[in-house]
C-alpha cells in the first residue's frame, strides 16, 4: 500500500483555515465578554446614580416572577420599623455591592427583556450616604407600592435586634420602656441607697424621680442629636432623622 505524498501547500492552507476558525471563536468570546462587561458597568451605573423620578415601575412578566420575592411597601415598612432599617434609593448606598447582586439584576433583565430602573435598598442607616445637610436587600419597583426582591446579601439580623429596637419604634413604646425600666431602676436605687425606705409611698417617690430623670435624659439625647422614631425615619434620606 502506497502512502499518499503530503502536499505542503494544502497542509498550510488547512492549518490557516483552522487557525482562522480558532481566531473567530476567540473574537466571538471577546465580544461576548465585552458585552457582559458593558452590561455590568451599565447596571452599576444605574444603581450608583439612582433615579430622578419619584414613582417608577418596571413592567416585568408576572409569570416569570418568583411570588415569594414580591413584597408590598407596607410589609417593607414594618420590617424597617421593627429592626430600625432604612429603605432608600440606591444612590445613597455607600456599601459594597456584591457581584452576585449585579448578576441577579442582569439575569432578571435578560429573562424579562427589560432595563430595570428605580432600585432601592433595605439596610441599616450606617450603610447609606445620608444627607446631613447588617443585612442589605436590593429591590426593583413593580408599581402600585409593590417591590421585587432582586438579591439579599450579608449576614442575617441578630435575633435580639428587633427586641433592642422595640423602644425606638414610636413614642408609645418609648414611654412603656421608660415606665418598666424605671420600675426596675427604682428597686435597685432603693436597695443600694435607701434600704430603710420600705413604705409604698416612699417607693413611689423614688420611682417618680427615676421615671422623670430617665424620660428627661432620653428626650434630651434624642432632641440634641436630632433623632427620630423608626416609624418616622424608615424611608428618610436625612442623617438627623
Amino acid at each position: 500500500m502506497l502512502l499518499e505524498r503530503t502536499n505542503l501547500q494544502r497542509e498550510m492552507e488547512l492549518l490557516r483555515r483552522k487557525e482562522m476558525k480558532e481566531q473567530e471563536v476567540l473574537e466571538e468570546v471577546k465580544k461576548i465578554l465585552k458585552r457582559e462587561e458593558n452590561s455590568e458597568e451599565e447596571i452599576l451605573r444605574k444603581i450608583a446614580e439612582g433615579s430622578a423620578e419619584e414613582s417608577i415601575s418596571n413592567p416585568l412578566v408576572f409569570d416569570l416572577l418568583q411570588t415569594e420575592k414580591i413584597f408590598h411597601e407596607n410589609q417593607i415598612k414594618k420590617i424597617c420599623v421593627d429592626f430600625r432599617l432604612r429603605f432608600l434609593d440606591t444612590k445613597f448606598f455607600k456599601g459594597d455591592l456584591p457581584a452576585e447582586a449585579v448578576s441577579a439584576v442582569k439575569e432578571v433583565e435578560k429573562k424579562h427583556r427589560i432595563s430595570l430602573q428605580g432600585f432601592k435598598i433595605v439596610a441599616p442607616a450606617k450603610y447609606f450616604r445620608l444627607e446631613n445637610a447588617d443585612d442589605p436587600m436590593l429591590f426593583a419597583p413593580l408599581g402600585n407600592g409593590y417591590y421585587y426582591l432582586l438579591h439579599k446579601w450579608g449576614t442575617d439580623m441578630h435575633p435580639l435586634r428587633k427586641l433592642l429596637m422595640w423602644p425606638l419604634k414610636n413614642l408609645e413604646n418609648l414611654l412603656i420602656f421608660c415606665f418598666l425600666s424605671s420600675f426596675l431602676l427604682s428597686f435597685g436605687v432603693r436597695e443600694l441607697f435607701f434600704s430603710q425606705f420600705r413604705e409604698t409611698s416612699q417607693f413611689l417617690i423614688i420611682y417618680m424621680y427615676c421615671f422623670k430623670s430617665m424620660v428627661a435624659l432620653i428626650f434630651f439625647y434624642g432632641i440634641s442629636l436630632g433623632k427620630n422614631f423608626s416609624s418616622g425615619n424608615w424611608n428618610s434620606k436625612f442623617y438627623n432623622a
